[in-house]
């Protein structure tokens, strides 16, 4: 496979949008790295908080981020944050401490420009490792991460029904005042990147939503 060949998609968009089953989802299909940023921003947080800093306290989490060792551990087609060489286990990331405080760390410049390469460089990984490209979810992905992506979509719903989506997955999550936090923050804001292509998950199911991207995926892409 030639470099002109790689793909880079990038999928923002707000809590419970359907970001994440609709990258794996679409990882599969096409043979794609899947990267969810949230998760890199949650390892963090949960790290920071684990050490102490607070997001209040800019120089504690200035001295802890220039002490991490940030690696890539590669399971089922995904890509996980490994810190000092470790991945933090999914219910610690997933845990209501880390949710509460994720967009206040967020939106710190610092913390955010400390894994700006680190995000970029995913696509190093999936080369490497013989994917077809890459698709990378989160809130700042076609915006800033990869605004010259070949591909980028911004997925919403309404507030009651991503309320519900994550009410099924047993999950608590403040999500309009996360969504606040992340549109109203100075550093890469959650926005809608112009030219992405808007898809409102409201009343579409999972395999509806993967199939409207596949529909223009599909032109660069075979099956896997």
């Amino acid at each position: 496979m030639s470099t002109s060949d790689f793909i880079i998609v990038a999928i923002d968009g707000g809590a419970a949008s359907g970001k994440s089953s609709t990258s794996r989802a679409i990882g599969s299909r096409y043979g794609l790295l899947h990267v969810d940023t949230g998760s890199f921003y949650r390892a963090v947080t949960a790290e920071l908080l684990d050490r102490g800093a607070k997001p209040g306290d800019l120089a504690a989490v200035q001295a802890q981020l220039a002490g991490l060792k940030l690696g890539t551990k590669i399971v089922g087609g995904s890509a996980f944050m490994e810190i000092a060489g470790r991945v933090i286990p999914e219910e610690r990331i997933r845990s209501a401490e880390v949710t509460a405080s994720v967009s206040h760390f967020a939106a710190i410049p610092e913390l955010r420009a400390a894994l700006l390469a680190y995000q970029r460089g995913q696509a190093d990984v999936a080369r490497s490792h013989g994917f077809a490209g890459l698709v990378m979810e989160g809130r700042d992905i076609g915006s800033v991460i990869f605004p010259k992506a070949d591909f980028r979509f911004f997925l919403h719903a309404d507030p009651a029904e991503r309320a519900r989506r994550r009410a099924q997955q047993g999950q608590a999550d403040q999500i309009a005042e996360r969504d606040r936090l992340d549109s109203q923050r100075k550093t890469a804001p959650l926005t809608i990147p112009a030219g992405a292509t808007a898809i409102d998950s409201t009343h579409l199911t999972l395999e509806q939503v993967v199939e409207r991207i596949s529909a223009l995926l599909s032109t660069r892409l075979p099956k896997k």
